[in-house]
């Protein structure tokens, strides 16, 4: 696996523990839809689906922050992947929340911080 790769999966993973411990469960991870999109983490907490597009940044990194890296194309890929996901799940009766999940690592990848900011 590429360092790219771990870097993220790291990211990831720090993201879904830093909700699971808010009492978020885990529906999904790296549900995706061919020709459509791809949703990183799909969690749940009671009548909430919380759909998570993970973004991460070497600290220090002066270009495109984390939050602005989740486009306006890429939003509309996550939105209709969501609609797969809820189908599938049988989750119709849930409302649906978008979240980036902003990770700042390090240079050796080790998470530093991690917000989590709501997107539409």
């Amino acid at each position: 696996m590429n360092e790219k790769r771990l870097i993220g999966d790291r990211a990831e993973q720090a993201v879904a523990d830093a909700l699971s411990i808010r009492g978020f469960t885990v529906i999904a991870r790296n549900f995706s839809v061919h020709n459509v999109g791809e949703i990183d983490i799909a969690m749940i907490k009671g009548n909430t689906v919380y759909v998570i597009e993970v973004k991460s940044r070497l600290d220090g990194n002066h270009y495109q922050s984390a939050q602005e890296a989740v486009s306006a194309g890429k939003i509309r890929r996550i939105k209709n992947t969501t609609r797969y996901l809820i189908s599938r799940f049988g989750l119709e009766d849930k409302d649906v929340i978008f979240l980036a999940g902003c990770v700042t690592h390090n240079a050796a990848g080790v998470v530093q911080k991690i917000e989590i900011i709501p997107f539409e």
